[in-house]
């Protein structure tokens, strides 16, 4: 099923008319293009592309096959149907909003700390109460604890169209991060308490360089963080959130980020801890996101139809396959989609956390949990 094409520009709205074979011109009697990882796609239903372009800018892009999304310089053949990630221009930012989302920020982590993480006034205490009354053994605790949270997690997100419809995309933002957020929080405590209360299956620690290559995985892994967690505006019901169609930066070498960064962080953990809890915590995240795998394409090919089609045909699961097989061809200036502020900011708060590891041990310690 053909369909049109429509791009939203600072000063126009061109809608391009339909199409069956994309080695067509889009526009009469001017050639385009496209590159040979998408020739392998001749149909496809494309979604509007948020990207700020003047007519000159656009029209120059279309007619060279350049990337719509690209800077002027930008060497790429490629037309994307999604949406470039870690976009952020400071000129197009309001400083209301970014206000209101420190606002929010405080207001969520006051309402945290009192209702859930407070031994005194929180449920979190008695949570895990609950749930450490199944078994006495912690792995089988940190594995339920795990099992509840991604439940409920991608419970709420395969539900995400409806409660949308239902309540709004705002509303159900926040409900979505307020049953998730203190479940969370609780599973991530109990690990940091109890990841050295298991049987002790090996013992790396010792080994020389082991420690400098895992952190250097555990490093690499949040590089790989889903684009729309960049969006904090939208994390925080800022602005109005999206169901986003990536198709640049990280998700040019994996279609699943967030699944490659959690097992890389898991397998890196697994092995410096090397005990049973670390593995049950380890299984449980890892099987979590393996089926969000399946989950993220459902709920996309739903939203999007053809255009994630499109997306899927030149993109993999693992990483750099597509790559590897010519479905996905690299720009030349490539590394320019990670040279932005939010990968910037992903590097900071990184390195910041494996810092702050001290802290945020003794903080855990203290909920007694």
């Amino acid at each position: 099923m053909a369909s049109s094409l429509l791009l939203s520009t600072s000063s126009f709205t061109t809608f391009i008319p339909k199409f069956q074979n994309p080695r067509k011109s889009l526009i009469p009697d001017l050639p385009l293009h496209l590159s040979s990882n998408f020739q392998n796609s001749p149909k496809f239903t494309a979604a509007p592309l948020n990207f700020t372009l003047n007519s000159s800018q656009y029209r120059r892009r279309l007619l060279a096959g350049s990337s719509i999304s690209g800077s002027d310089d930008d060497s790429s053949d490629e037309i994307l149907v999604g949406e470039d990630s870690a976009a952020f221009e400071l000129s197009s930012q309001k400083s209301i909003s970014w206000v209101y989302f420190g606002v929010i920020l405080g207001v969520v982590l006051f309402a945290l700390n009192y209702l859930w993480i407070d031994n005194n006034t929180g449920f979190g205490k008695d949570f895990i109460s609950a749930v450490e009354s199944i078994s006495d053994s912690h792995e089988v605790v940190m594995l339920v604890l795990t099992i509840i949270f991604a439940a409920v997690h991608s419970g709420l997100a395969s539900f995400r169209n409806t409660g949308e419809k239902i309540i709004g995309e705002r509303a159900f933002r926040v409900l979505f991060a307020g049953v998730s957020l203190p479940l969370a929080v609780s599973t991530v405590v109990y690990f940091i308490n109890h990841r050295y209360d298991g049987v002790q299956l090996w013992q790396l620690q010792s080994v020389t360089g082991i420690h400098q290559f895992l952190w250097l995985s555990n490093f690499i892994s949040f590089l790989f963080l889903y684009p729309s967690t960049f969006n904090l505006l939208e994390v925080a019901a800022v602005d109005k959130p999206k169901m986003h169609l990536w198709e640049t930066g990280i998700m040019r070498i994996t279609r699943h980020p967030q699944m490659v960064g959690q097992v890389i962080w898991c397998l890196a953990h697994t092995i410096w801890i090397g005990n049973s809890v670390a593995v049950a915590a380890s299984v449980g995240l890892i099987g979590h996101h393996l089926f969000g795998i399946w989950n993220g394409d459902r709920r996309l090919a739903l939203r999007y139809g053809e255009t994630f089609q499109a997306v899927k045909n030149r993109t993999s699961i693992i990483p750099f396959a597509a790559i590897l097989d010519g479905r996905q061809i690299l720009p030349k200036d490539y590394y320019k989609e990670f040279l932005r502020l939010p990968y910037l900011a992903v590097t900071a708060v990184t390195l910041g956390a494996y810092f702050a590891h001290p802290l945020m041990q003794s903080a855990s310690y203290r909920l007694h949990w």
